[in-house]
């Protein structure tokens, strides 16, 4: 309860030294692991390690969020690729799919976030809700640089595009058909009839995905409901973010910079909600896929 109270002190102080036209930066290093399914158990130790020394410029970056009272944009820094490590295949389409981590505007006033998306030479704009974070403040605490966080234990729907939903769905068919009715012929779950793919229902919006757990550490030092991605809805700025695979550290924070910049709203592209963006990914991934296996079944 102390530390709660400190919290809120803490949180109150920061606002009034804010001042309503304030912008910072705030750096982030992530560094994501990689999980290589039933394909990684038929690979040697070496070949192992060569994808993960092939793939390490896609799992560990850095972003910056730029941010004012209620807007920010998050965006991956630029760097230049070493000789030969241009995105071909498989993976750049990927990338291109919006994987890349394409530049995100964010609004908390407004709970909308949008972001510019390229897929097969076709611009969209993803124009979406932000998800809905149900926060529990466990009262822990730990310093990071020189701000004082505090850890809240977050859950959301997780509805981004992987690699995992297309392994699958080979087999997907066979396992549905079994789900779709038990022995006296009840219907016990629901499939998706166009993707025949298994949905949950989250207040009464059918979606092809899953509740997923997060950890936040936040300083009320930085008095900003913002933070990395998509995550806000704390009273402080989120310096760490860990989920499944993937953590994200603030490294450096600029408050106040001489040179503040335009954080500008997108407007380019059909306009697509998430779900929309996904499920034309995804389709156009399978499709590559099943061609893939097409052309190496001719050629066997």
């Amino acid at each position: 309860m102390k530390k709660l109270l400190s919290t809120i002190i803490l949180f109150f102080i920061s606002i009034n030294s804010f001042s309503q036209d304030f912008q910072g930066k705030a750096f982030y290093k992530s560094k994501t692991t990689m999980d290589l399914g039933s394909w990684g158990s038929r690979m040697s130790a070496e070949q192992k390690s060569a994808m993960k020394d092939r793939m390490k410029p896609y799992l560990e970056k850095t972003f910056i969020l730029t941010f004012n009272r209620t807007e920010s944009t998050f965006e991956e820094e630029e760097r230049l690729d070493a000789p030969g490590s241009g995105r071909s295949g498989m993976g750049a389409m990927f990338m291109s799919a919006g994987s890349g981590n394409p530049e995100m505007y964010k609004n908390i006033k407004e709970k909308v976030y949008l972001q510019e998306n390229e897929f097969f030479g076709k611009k969209f704009l993803v124009n979406d809700k932000l998800p809905e974070f149900v926060w529990e403040m466990t009262g822990e605490q730990k310093q990071i640089g020189n701000y004082i966080c505090f850890k809240a234990v977050g859950k959301r729907v997780n509805d981004n595009f992987s690699w995992e939903s297309l392994r699958g769905s080979r087999n997907q068919t066979s396992k549905d058909s079994t789900n779709k009715e038990n022995d006296n012929n009840e219907k016990i779950s629901d499939v998706d009839e166009e993707t025949n793919t298994k949905v949950e229902t989250i207040e009464e919006v059918v979606v092809d995905a899953k509740i997923e757990t997060i950890v936040a550490w936040y300083t009320p030092q930085i008095p900003i409901s913002n933070g990395p991605e998509q995550s806000y809805g704390l009273p402080g700025l989120i310096l760490e973010l860990n989920t499944k695979n993937t953590t994200m550290l603030c490294s450096k924070i600029v408050l106040n910079p001489e040179k503040k910049d335009e954080i500008v709203r997108p407007t380019k592209g059909d306009v697509v909600t998430k779900k929309e963006y996904t499920d034309m990914v995804q389709f156009k991934m399978q499709e590559m896929r099943d061609n893939r296996g097409r052309s190496r079944t001719r050629w066997n």
